[in-house]
């Protein structure tokens, strides 16, 4: 067993079951989490648990270990040390992707909403249930598809009716803010390889070109939902201080019937999504 291997069992083993939510009645024979209790909490399969506990998995991401934190309730150092073990070491050229706390906290309260948390480079860390249900899960991609800015300019971004203008002015305000990225992380080769990677889209280019520089704001979206129709929201994005993460949350457009829908989704569109992996 390496070192993440048997840090993960040691976590696993000293959590409480009812401090994680798990009601339990009949004794245990060992104290602590099972390893499919911490897969559903988790958001992955038993058997990837088990081989990450055994030293037989390729490195978890930094949205897997993310995920993992949360549900083993680890200390914001702790969680600091498990990206480390995982080989996503924080340094101050290197875009920060833990998610402290409190901004846990705050994701907690706001759970009636869809909401993501991304890191400086627009690369999804986190979202809740209701993010998956009305634009679709992200669990369906792959990690490196779960940058707003690759699904943008490859493959568009799904479920999302917008008029030529607004969709003009996303793509500028998008390309504006990973430029003021690049000056704030420029040892980083991952934002590095990102920005060579959009360089294949016509319209990137175009926009880079321009060497706008500005901070992503929220905009109005409709989401055309397969199941219950248009949803009117408004997206609002809230960047912390120190770590640059931001987080989105969307909200019904006052005067539509968004909030039913929502709540609607909330019932029985999320039955069937997973959280994150």
């Amino acid at each position: 067993m390496d070192q993440l291997g048997a840090t993960l069992r040691a976590w696993r083993d000293r959590l409480d079951p009812a401090a994680a939510g798990l009601p339990h009645h009949s004794p245990r024979r060992v104290p602590g989490l099972r390893r499919e209790e911490l897969a559903v909490l988790a958001g992955i399969s038993a058997e990837y648990v088990v081989r990450l506990e055994q030293g037989r998995a390729p490195t978890p991401s930094a949205q897997v270990c993310s995920a993992l934190a949360r549900a083993l309730r680890l200390s914001d150092d702790e969680q600091a040390h498990l990206m480390r073990l995982a080989g996503h070491a924080a340094a101050p050229d290197r875009v920060p992707r833990i998610i402290p706390g409190s901004l846990h906290r705050i994701i907690e309260r706001l759970d009636g909403h869809p909401l993501a948390v991304y890191d400086a480079a627009w690369q999804l860390l986190h979202w809740n249930a209701l993010l998956a249900a009305t634009f679709g899960d992200p669990t369906v991609r792959g990690p490196e598809a779960r940058n707003v800015l690759i699904m943008h300019f490859e493959g568009g971004l799904n479920r999302i009716r917008q008029s030529p203008a607004e969709r003009a002015a996303f793509e500028e305000s998008l390309v504006a803010d990973l430029r003021a990225t690049t000056s704030r992380y420029p040892g980083d080769p991952a934002v590095t390889a990102l920005v060579a990677r959009l360089h294949r889209s016509p319209r990137f280019r175009e926009l880079w070109t321009r060497g706008s520089v500005a901070a992503h704001q929220g905009a109005s979206k409709i989401v055309e939902h397969p199941d219950v129709g248009d949803i009117a929201l408004d997206c609002d994005v809230l960047t912390t201080q120190g770590s640059d993460l931001h987080l989105v949350v969307y909200t019904p457009r006052p005067g539509t019937d968004a909030r039913s829908k929502l709540d609607l989704l909330a019932t029985i569109g999320t039955q069937q999504m997973t959280v994150p992996r």
